[in-house]
């Protein structure tokens, strides 16, 4: 059960608590019950005096949070003096903190029936009932609690919220009455009536004391808000739009009534009136931009219809204008740019974002994914690296560091950064099988083709369907000539995996070619060519060399001179094209 005011009595129950631990005297004093030992004789000065030390040793104990003995030291005090309401008060809070509630609200109980008239008891006691979800004895509790203090308009929401669970609907309505009284009409006091009359199904009283409200302050735009809102929950959509024209009309900056007649107009199927509602909302900068964000991203399960991409752009590049010092819209921008295929717009809202808050490793990792899209590996080294200063066990960002290393050919440092990676994850199957196969493409360059084969396998043990690796993986152990047959397997696999790519279909046909199929590693060489769209010298080399074994001379040479035409410079080239045969 949850007690709106509750953490403004906990809080001065905390002061107190510093009071006491200060002052030692706060509560002790002996009342005509107190004043009786255990056969109900009055102490002696002794035991008197005896209490009294045993009492404030007890709160230094608690000072010092030596709670058993304070605990034990409290208990030698009532003892003594059974009616020592100061002690079981004390002894009370330290059940509580021990989770003993049922004995702190037996000592709570006894406490309240000697010394009637203290808030704090009560106050305790009310905790006490509240965590033990006892609202039946919380009622009378806030009943003392406004005896005691009758100004205190706390106590009576309290009370009335107490009835509101009781579902005493009437009863927390005459507490409201009481509190209008001392108080006058207040928008906490104006959402409690609203609820329970809609709990009773009373809603023309909650509309009629909404529409009183704004007779009473026409230039309030949150009583129309309110209004409209109770409004379109009763199935009343052409008053709830009403209201919020009338309040467009009052003050046409307030974000809040564009986002509500948003709402209004999406649920009417207007969706183009909905859009530019949204639009005047979120150039309005006193609109929370965490909820502009969060209506950008309702915009995701749309996609990837035309649209709603184009409307989540345009809505993220209001906000950025709206919100120019909130690293979070440039990122939005950035995502919404990204999914739009704006992929040099985004990188460059990313640095914005970076450079306003550098603290949110996320878009780092998108901007550094970007510059590796664009081969632009210097500045995905310089990024990345920067941000692994601040987020060095990032493994993702190891990997993608590793990698533009690697493009670069400076294979020992991308090996650094892979290991990395592989080392910080453990569960992300999907990065250690991309790690360990840019692992084996370092070894490979590095002449270990050992550990690249070892490599290879660790990243097809995790993603067997990875179909780079098991290209890259077929084609290194067809160049050496090693494990043909498995070698043709893999390569068939990452083919069946993309079709129609034509450097799997070209690794194929030299694994074939291997094989002395020279049939089959022609027919799969003339797919590569066709799917081709570089050019590639290679391709047209391997096409030579196979027609060279299938008996067609003339044609081995004239894909040899294409191969060289197209950029390939190799002595081993011009040797096969000047004595016309195939060299190794």
């Amino acid at each position: 059960m949850n007690f709106k005011y509750k953490e403004q009595r906990r809080g001065i129950n905390m002061k107190l608590l510093c009071f006491i631990l200060i002052s030692g005297a706060c509560f002790f004093t002996l009342s005509s019950a107190s004043a009786q030992g255990n056969s109900g004789k009055p102490m002696t000065n002794a035991d008197s005096l005896e209490v009294k030390t045993l009492y404030f040793n007890a709160l230094r104990e608690k000072t010092i949070e030596n709670l058993p003995t304070a605990v034990d030291l409290f208990n030698r005090v009532l003892q003594i003096d059974p009616a020592n309401d100061a002690a079981m008060y004390e002894l009370a809070n330290l059940k509580k903190l021990q989770n003993d509630y049922p004995k702190a609200q037996q000592l709570l109980e006894r406490a309240v029936t000697i010394a009637p008239d203290n808030t704090w008891y009560w106050s305790a006691l009310a905790d006490n009932y509240e965590k033990n979800n006892d609202i039946d004895k919380l009622e009378n509790v806030f009943a003392q609690l406004i005896r005691l203090n009758p100004d205190k308009v706390d106590n009576y929401f309290d009370k009335a919220n107490v009835y509101y669970h009781q579902k005493k609907y009437d009863e927390a309505l005459q507490v409201y009455d009481q509190i209008e009284k001392l108080t006058g009409l207040s928008d906490d006091l104006l959402a409690d009536r609203q609820k329970i009359y809609l709990k009773q199904n009373h809603t023309e009283l909650a509309i009629d004391q909404l529409q009183k409200m704004i007779d009473a302050n026409p230039v309030q735009i949150k009583y129309y808000l309110f209004l409209s809102e109770l409004y379109s929950t009763n199935n009343s959509p052409e008053k709830a739009l009403k209201v919020l024209q009338d309040a467009e009309k009052i003050n046409n900056k307030n974000g809040l009534v564009h986002l509500a007649l948003a709402d209004i107009y999406r649920d009417k199927k207007d969706y183009e009136s909905s859009y530019n509602e949204l639009s005047v909302a979120f150039a309005i900068p006193d609109v929370d931009v965490d909820q502009k964000i969060k209506i950008v991203m309702g915009y995701l399960p749309k996609f990837p219809d035309p649209d709603a991409k184009a409307s989540a752009l345009e809505l993220s590049r209001i906000i950025t204008v709206a919100h120019p010092d909130e690293a979070k819209a440039w990122a939005l921008y950035g995502d919404m740019l990204l999914q739009n295929g704006k992929t040099k717009d985004a990188k460059t809202m990313y640095q914005k974002s970076i450079a306003l808050n550098n603290e949110v490793y996320d878009v780092q990792e998108q901007l550094v994914r970007i510059e590796i899209g664009e081969n632009d590996d210097d500045n995905a080294i310089k990024d990345g690296e920067n941000s692994l200063s601040y987020f060095p066990n990032q493994a993702w960002m190891n990997y993608l560091v590793g990698v533009a290393w690697l493009q670069k050919k400076d294979f020992n440092k991308a090996e650094g950064y892979l290991k990395n990676a592989t080392s910080l994850e453990l569960d992300d199957k999907e990065l250690l099988s991309q790690s360990y196969s840019a692992l084996g493409d370092c070894f490979h360059a590095l002449n270990d083709s050992k550990n690249s084969d070892v490599a290879y396998d660790k990243a097809l043990s995790y993603n067997p369907n990875n179909a780079f690796t098991l290209n890259n993986y077929a084609y290194y152990l067809s160049l050496r000539g090693e494990q043909l047959d498995k070698a043709a397997s893999m390569s068939k696999r990452s083919n069946d995996l993309q079709p129609n790519n034509a450097s799997f279909e070209d690794t194929y046909a030299w694994i074939l070619f291997k094989q002395r199929d020279y049939a089959g590693a022609r027919q799969w060489i003339e797919k590569a060519l066709a799917d081709d769209k570089t050019n590639s010298a290679v391709k047209s080399e391997h096409y030579g060399d196979i027609m060279f074994y299938l008996g067609n001379v003339d044609a081995a040479v004239e894909n040899w001179k294409k191969a060289k035409a197209n950029g390939d410079q190799s002595p081993v080239l011009d040797k096969k094209i000047n004595e016309r045969k195939y060299v190794e």
